[in-house]
């Protein structure tokens, strides 16, 4: 394969990045650098360029002009010239993009041999990918790495009337990023937050063509790092007690990343200022009147805060940096026992996090995107709400104050950071596009090879529909059996019915090494998505929603369970147009008590409680049994050959819809007590082996192969 990345925002080099030398040169460039040289190691990859504009940079001896210049072998930068040989900040490129898609097509036709892909990198790249993909039907992949609709809604949040709020650079922004939306063949996103909560607001939101990738880092040099003489100089000048624990931030000083708000916490709490210093590393500079503006203003924010609540020897915030010195950084602070705090009003994913759990530093994250899944993954830390310094300061003094809870963290966070790790995440990523471009998956991809995939648009004469949780996953060993006997049941069709949203239940099939299902009933019965032909994408099932959208009122049930106190409302990922979901600990009474109350308005609902925590309204018409029938009338499919298996209370409507049920051995909830449930087959074995046993069983009794 041959892959062209597209990305122009930033200084990009293939060695010594100079990171926070302007807004745009992030960790977006460190991803983009180790992925391409993570995807290299593939032998399937034979040639990868990174794709950029050349320019000339006066606050920077760095050398952005040169035409080609290779990181390794395969792997090479190429800059392209524009009409303005200055840089340009991400705001300010939209009127370079036609020439640069210009210059862009002769390169390609100047090469030997043309990409057989395009991975867009930002909103800029994107609307350039659309444009060649219109003019040579190249297939493109995008990757926003941030958005700016989530800018409008967080400087909204704040009062927000600078750089933040909608300008017409803003709107541009997102419509690029619309475009990139609507054209990309896949879209890949780094969070369930990214896919499922900020490409919503999107006129082009499609979920099935967006996938989420973990991203990767290359963390052993944090793992291994030590505190350096010179790290303890470049801090402990600034510091009355060096030796306390830190609360430590490392970021560009750009609006979203919210820095001023982390220094009102710690300025507002003489209880975190006696247990802890603030340590803020910013970017580097010389002179603030020679930085961009927002960096500039953001800065000059930081410094006056710094002097408002008369933090000087608290606070340390050194004008410059090395690159070398940041795994250090952070094993200083490991050292004091100190915390790592990213309380961004918006962060993509949050490769810092990561940095920190691989130095065994406890985290401090903001709720607003990739952080839920980082700490949902590592359990090294906690979220909080950005915008309230009360919540940052109390979740600083709590995990300071706790040494149990933060030798946990910290434990929890060396383990966890491994799972984010290149190889993995370049099998997906590669998995994904091979599929996109038709290719079969390579003999090298073992526990894959021998799999069988019947073609999407296949008419199935059998289907089986798995809960997932507790029943398909669960035991290694059950996973493996089913994987060596999945893909050789090929007139039966597989699908999952979760609990899960779209992309979690996605997410934790890859996990398992689950091959992607034909079908994906989500959000407990409210979401149907059928794989498209390509293999990859999937589409949603518009005439379900249909069906179950009638007599539902989302906003007539939420206020009448406002009443019950019992009730906390899941967080904003686990909310679905078709699925209010909460949590309430213990107790079965909950669901007759909320359908009383909704009968006493009048409403019609199904209440679903699971897993002795979990309590989700759907519409009337929505259930994973109703899906299940859905889905076999669509194909033509008798009942008889519909298997179901579940394990728990929000897989009781299915079980009972179905003839062919199956209980696993390892189920909850006392479902072999609910009535109505006689028929189904209570398998001797456990999670995804149980599930064979069950349908072996079936056909055994009907004679079915």
């Amino acid at each position: 394969m041959f892959i062209m990345h597209i990305a122009l925002q930033g200084c990009l080099r293939a060695h010594d990045v100079e990171y926070g030398i302007t807004a745009d040169t992030g960790g977006h460039i460190r991803y983009l650098l180790e992925l391409v040289q993570a995807s290299a190691r593939d032998p399937d990859v034979e040639r990868i360029e990174i794709v950029t504009r050349a320019f000339e940079a006066g606050f920077t001896d760095g050398d952005y002009r040169r035409g080609c210049e290779y990181i390794n072998p395969k792997v090479r930068i190429v800059r392209l010239p524009t009409p303005d040989p200055g840089y340009r900040p991400k705001e300010q490129l939209w009127d370079q993009l036609p020439a640069f898609a210009d210059a862009l097509d002769d390169h390609i036709d100047g090469l030997e041999r043309g990409p057989d892909l395009l991975h867009a990198h930002y909103a800029d790249a994107g609307e350039v990918a659309a444009r060649l993909k219109a003019r040579r039907g190249l297939s493109f992949v995008f990757t926003a790495h941030s958005l700016g609709r989530p800018k409008v809604g967080y400087a909204a949040a704040i009062g927000s009337t600078r750089a933040d709020a909608m300008t017409p650079a803003l709107e541009r922004r997102i419509g690029f990023e619309n475009t990139a939306l609507r054209e990309a063949d896949l879209v890949i996103a780094s969070s369930r937050d990214e896919a499922e909560l900020q490409y919503a607001d999107y006129p082009d939101y499609v979920p099935g063509r967006i996938r989420v990738i973990r991203p990767a880092s290359d963390l052993q040099t944090f793992e291994r790092a030590r505190p350096t003489e010179r790290v303890e100089r470049m801090l402990g000048r600034f510091l009355s007690e060096p030796d306390k624990p830190a609360l430590l931030a490392i970021a560009r000083p750009v609006t979203r990343k919210n820095l001023a708000n982390l220094i009102r916490a710690y300025g507002e709490s003489p209880a975190l200022q006696a247990r802890a210093n603030l340590v803020i590393l910013a970017g580097g500079r010389q002179s603030l009147d020679a930085l961009e503006p927002e960096i500039a203003d953001n800065l000059r924010e930081m410094l006056a805060l710094i002097d408002h609540y008369d933090l000087y020897g608290r606070v340390a915030y050194p004008k410059q940096h090395r690159g070398a010195d940041v795994p250090a950084v952070y094993a200083w602070a490991r050292e004091r026992r100190g915390v790592f705090a990213n309380v961004a009003f918006n962060e993509p994913f949050g490769l810092t996090l990561l940095e920190a759990a691989a130095s065994g530093l406890p985290v401090i994250a903001t709720d607003s995107g990739g952080p839920n899944d980082i700490i949902e993954q590592c359990d090294n830390g906690v979220l909080v709400n950005p915008c309230a310094t009360d919540a940052i300061a109390k979740a600083a003094r709590d995990m300071l104050g706790d040494p149990e809870r933060w030798q946990r963290y910290a434990d929890n966070g060396r383990r966890a950071s491994a799972i984010f790790d290149w190889p993995r995440h370049v099998q997906h990523y590669h998995r994904l596009i091979r599929r996109l471009l038709g290719r079969a998956d390579t003999a090298r991809e073992v526990p894959r090879r021998t799999r069988y995939r019947a073609p999407a648009d296949a008419a199935p004469e059998a289907l089986l529909i798995c809960d997932i949780d507790g029943t398909l996953v669960g035991c290694s060993h059950g996973i493996h059996d089913f994987n060596g006997w999945q893909p050789g049941q090929s007139r039966m069709a597989f699908g999952v019915a979760t609990g899960r949203s779209f992309h979690s239940a996605l997410q934790i099939l890859e996990q398992s090494d689950i091959d992607w299902p034909r079908f994906l009933i989500t959000s407990v019965g409210a979401e149907i998505h059928c794989l498209n032909a390509d293999g990859v994408t999937y589409r949603l099932d518009t005439d379900w929603q249909a069906h179950i959208d009638a007599g539902w009122s989302r906003e007539a049930i939420v206020d009448a369970l406002a009443e019950l106190s019992e009730l906390t409302p899941q967080s904003a990922l686990e909310q679905r147009r078709h699925k209010i979901s909460y949590l309430c600990p213990g107790g079965l009474a909950i669901a007759p008590k909320i359908r009383g109350v909704l009968a006493a308005r009048g409403i019609e609902a199904t209440v679903i409680h699971s897993h002795d925590r979990f309590v989700d309204v759907l519409p009337a018409r929505a259930s994973k049994g109703g899906a299940v029938a859905h889905l076999a009338a669509s194909h033509g499919i008798p009942h008889a050959r519909v298997y179901v298996a579940g394990d728990s209370g929000n897989d009781i409507e299915m079980l009972r819809a179905l003839p062919c049920a199956i209980i696993v051995a390892n189920y909850r909830d006392d479902l072999t007590t609910v009535p109505g449930l006689d028929h189904a087959y209570l398998a001797r074995a456990d999670h995804a082996r149980g599930v064979i046993e069950g349908v072996e069983h079936f056909r055994a009794r009907s004679n079915v192969s």
